[in-house]
C-alpha cells in the first residue's frame, strides 16, 4: 500500500497503490478488468492485457484513488515492503468450484497465518469484487489514519515519502500464442 494524503475540495483525500500477485491464470487480469471497467472476456488467453489500471472512489466522505497493479508472484511480501500494507489472499474462480485445488479452510488458515484477509470472488459472474476492494480501500484508509495520528498531525512529506513504496515490474511481458486456462 502506499498512500499520500492531502487536502480536496470538500475532503480527504488518499491515493493507494493496490498490488495483485499470483501465479498465472489464477484471474488477476479478470478482477481488475471486471472492477475497473466492469468487463470480463471469457476467450482470456494467459497474456497480461492490463498490467496497470486506475480506479477513484468516494467513500465515506474520503476521495481514494486507486492504481492496481497486476504482478507475478513476489515472495515474501511484508518482508519487502513492511507492516504497512493490507494483505488480501482472494480465491478466485468461484463459480469453477468443482475445480477447487485449495480448500476454503486452508486458504482461510494461510490468508490468518499472514496476516492477510481471505475473499471469495468471479470475475466472470462479477461476485464479490465490489465488496473486495471497498473492504480493501476502507482497511488503507483506517491504516493511513492509525500511521498519521502515530506520527503526529499527517501532513509529513516524510511519511508520505516512506510509505510510498513502489514496485516497478520493467521487465517486458512474454505474449502466449497458447493459453494454459481461459481467463487471466
Amino acid at each position: 500500500m502506499a498512500a499520500g494524503a492531502g487536502s480536496a475540495a470538500g475532503g480527504r483525500s488518499f491515493s493507494f497503490k493496490v498490488v495483485l500477485l499470483g501465479e498465472g491464470c489464477v484471474g488477476k487480469t479478470s478482477l481488475v478488468l471486471r472492477y475497473c471497467e466492469n468487463k470480463f472476456n471469457d476467450k482470456h488467453i494467459t497474456t497480461l492485457q492490463a498490467s496497470f489500471l486506475t480506479k477513484k472512489l468516494n467513500i465515506g466522505g474520503k476521495r481514494v484513488n486507486l492504481a492496481i497493479w497486476v504482478k507475478n508472484w513476489v515472495k515474501e511480501l511484508r518482508k519487502m515492503l513492511g507492516n504497512e500494507i493490507c494483505l488480501c489472499i482472494v480465491g478466485n474462480k468461484i463459480d469453477l468450484e468443482k475445480e477447487r485445488h485449495v480448500s476454503v479452510q486452508e486458504a482461510e488458515t494461510y490468508a490468518e497465518s499472514v496476516g492477510a484477509k481471505h475473499y471469495h470472488t468471479s470475475a466472470k459472474q462479477n461476485k464479490g469484487i465490489e465488496e473486495l476492494f471497498l473492504d480493501l480501500c476502507k482497511r488503507m484508509i483506517e491504516t493511513a489514519q492509525v500511521d498519521e495520528r502515530a506520527r503526529g498531525n499527517g501532513s509529513s512529506q516524510s511519511g508520505i515519502a516512506r510509505r510510498g513504496v513502489q514496485i516497478i515490474d520493467d521487465e517486458p511481458q512474454v505474449q502466449s500464442s497458447g493459453g494454459c486456462c481461459s481467463s487471466g
